[in-house]
């Protein structure tokens, strides 16, 4: 059996953005559309407050560009691993045989 790893990763923007003097994400909306980014306000807004599970290069880029940092910086992944499970006894129930499972005919009774 392999071992299995489990992956995961911190959004960082915010914490760079403070290091370099940005503090609000209104802020970057102009900078972004500077670099041929166009999001609106409250897209900018979710980039920064939350974790994104999928983000464009050409986003990824901007940023990078306009904080002065890596895509390193931003993202800090983290990866371990993880045991497998054991089965504990009581936690599913026996397999059944399928070979001496047979289905019931079907009665039809007259109304």
């Amino acid at each position: 059996m392999s071992m299995k790893r489990q992956v995961s990763y911190r959004w960082r923007l915010r914490e760079m953005m403070a290091a370099r003097g940005v503090f609000t994400a209104t802020e970057l909306v102009p900078l972004l559309h500077e670099r041929g980014i166009d999001l609106s306000a409250s897209q900018v807004h979710r980039l920064v407050t939350g974790t994104p599970e999928r983000l464009s290069l050409p986003v990824l880029a901007a940023l990078c560009d306009i904080l002065e940092v890596t895509p390193a910086d931003l993202v800090v992944t983290t990866a371990a691993n993880v045991a497998p499970r054991k089965a504990v006894a009581g936690d599913a129930p026996a397999p059944v045989d399928l070979a001496t499972v047979r289905p019931k005919r079907a009665r039809v009774r007259p109304d």
